[in-house]
């Protein structure tokens, strides 16, 4: 999915400013909406690719206008309300008026243990490695409906192999309940001006996390 995400390379946003002293929070509303997501993925109802994808897949107007934690509290109302875990009426009153049903969810002591360990996402790999460190690949040109991890301003740029990441399941296909689908994942180097034209900064490196199915050789 080609969404407003996807802005690297791109230009007209204007420079990014980094903020001195930044806090992990700026209100207690961002805590609480990053607690509840962290809870609600720990339900098993969905995974990190198709919760990514409910955030991507908001209207671009909505996405680049809504701050960072608005962006996750509107993708977890989405991702509650599909699945009907709450009632139109309910999010309006932005309170409970039905029987809430049951899920499994995290015990707020567990939190910072689930944060910490992470999830592993390491799987056996269906077939050797197509690809190895020093090889020339070719992104693939690819405009997907659905969700994928690969940026657009990559995409039919050629670039050499740092490192073979290992096998691993594959987002595009996890974001839409297709299963895991084991993947070789790689870091592809693409040089600037491979990027950008001759008038680059020819010492500008970018490297890129791909899964196999997102590259062909060069």
């Amino acid at each position: 999915m080609n969404g407003a995400q996807d802005m690297g390379g791109m230009q007209g946003f204007g420079p990014v400013v980094k903020e001195p002293n930044e806090p992990v929070f700026h209100d207690d509303w961002e805590r609480r909406a990053f607690a509840l997501t962290m809870a609600m993925g720990a339900t098993g109802l969905w995974n990190i690719d198709i919760g990514r994808a409910a955030r991507e897949s908001l209207p671009p107007a909505q996405y680049l206008t809504n701050s960072y934690y608005k962006i996750w509290f509107t993708a977890l109302e989405k991702l509650i309300a599909e699945r009907g875990l709450v009632a139109p009426d309910e999010v309006a009153a932005g309170k409970a008026l039905h029987p809430a049903k049951p899920v499994r969810t995290a015990k707020p002591q567990d939190i910072a243990k689930l944060i910490d360990n992470g999830t592993p996402y390491t799987r056996t790999p269906p077939a050797p490695a197509r690809f190895k460190v020093g090889e020339r690949v070719r992104a693939k040109v690819m405009n997907p409906a659905t969700h994928t991890r690969l940026p657009r301003y990559v995409r039919g740029h050629t670039g050499i192999v740092e490192h073979v990441r290992g096998c691993h399941s594959f987002p595009d296909s996890c974001a839409t309940g297709r299963g895991e689908n084991p993947q070789w994942l790689y870091t592809v180097s693409f040089s600037g001006r491979e990027l950008w034209g001759a008038e680059a900064d020819a010492s500008v490196k970018v490297s890129v996390d791909a899964w196999e199915p997102y590259l062909e050789p060069a």
